[in-house]
């Protein structure tokens, strides 16, 4: 199952998604095909250029908002008319929970967060626990697999073009008179960089007191050509959007510097930092997690740390 982002285009997880299944259909012996929610648009021609032949488009009008309930619903209809040897997702937001109703609703396990996928008599995965912290090894026995791959897996290689993408349309029944989740509001992101593409990141946490303490952050992330995030404390009192947290129920990031104020570095938010190559916390607590596990740390109150440093980058950069 695949995902576009706001202008049409193939997503880079799906992208991934799809290597993996052109791989593992070759290895079973069968065909792939790519299912897709809406209009075509450029994806026929995106998908031929990844070899892949086949396109299942789910069309309904309940299925206009992406959501997840209505495409998992979708979804497993699809599958019990294919009947498939596997269903594979881009783990991670709607993707997930539309794979999650579509095998609750087979009854068939799911398994998450798979980073590698070894088919056979019997398939086995590995796959991330407890946040990435752990890996597991597991046996997926069931006649349809369903598994959501995490971000990092085969970049999509060179293969030969399909001379024609065969589209289905497939309108699934879905009854209007089941309660379903309704989209109210749809924000667009803004352009430019995002918590996982910035090369920087300062992110504030509850040492930062209120949604005006992230001004000095703010002017810090601009100074240095980053982006500021958050710890889930911030979330949770209204300070910051969901979209700027760092974290286990946030984003992952992995930036040549993160900045931590005012974060003690609790395991959900350190899962998704980790992979910062350096790490630079500011906090009042010299036996806080995060400054323990940072390459380097400041002892010191947000709010005075954090303006000594803008004014010294202000000074440099003017050449004082």
């Amino acid at each position: 199952m695949v995902e576009r982002d706001g202008d049409g285009a193939l997503t880079a997880e799906s992208a991934e998604v799809l290597a993996t299944a052109r791989g593992l259909a070759e290895q079973c012996g069968v065909p792939v095909g790519a299912v897709a929610v809406g209009d075509a648009g450029d994806l026929p021609d995106d998908l031929a250029k990844r070899g892949i032949a086949t396109l299942h488009l789910l069309q309904h009008e309940l299925l206009a908002d992406g959501e997840p309930a209505s495409v998992g619903e979708a979804l497993a209809g699809l599958v019990t008319a294919l009947r498939p040897a596997a269903v594979l997702a881009a783990d991670g937001g709607r993707c997930t929970d539309a794979m999650a109703w579509a095998a609750a609703a087979l009854d068939a396990p799911l398994a998450t967060a798979c980073t590698e996928i070894r088919p056979g008599d019997e398939w086995e995965v590995t796959r991330e626990r407890s946040g990435g912290i752990l890996l597991e090894d597991a046996v997926l026995a069931a006649p349809v697999r369903f598994c959501t791959l995490r971000p990092g897996g085969p970049s999509p290689s060179e293969t030969a073009a399909a001379a024609e993408v065969t589209v289905h349309v497939v309108v699934p029944e879905l009854g209007t008179s089941v309660p379903r989740a309704r989209l109210v509001e749809r924000t667009r992101r803004s352009s430019g960089m995002t918590l996982a593409s910035a090369p920087v990141v300062v992110a504030g946490g509850r040492g930062v007191g209120s949604a005006e303490g992230y001004g000095v952050l703010e002017e810090l992330a601009g100074l240095v050509g980053g982006v500021v995030g958050c710890s889930r404390v911030a979330t949770n009192n209204g300070w910051r959007p969901h979209a700027d947290q760092v974290g286990l129920t946030g984003t992952r990031i992995s930036p040549d510097l993160y900045v931590a104020c005012g974060i003690s570095g609790a395991t959900q938010h350190w899962v998704g930092c980790m992979n910062a190559r350096a790490i630079l916390a500011v906090n009042t607590d010299p036996e806080a997690p995060m400054v323990s596990r940072a390459t380097w740390a400041v002892i010191g109150d947000v709010h005075a740390v954090l303006p000594a440093v803008v004014a010294e980058i202000r000074r440099r950069s003017e050449g004082g």
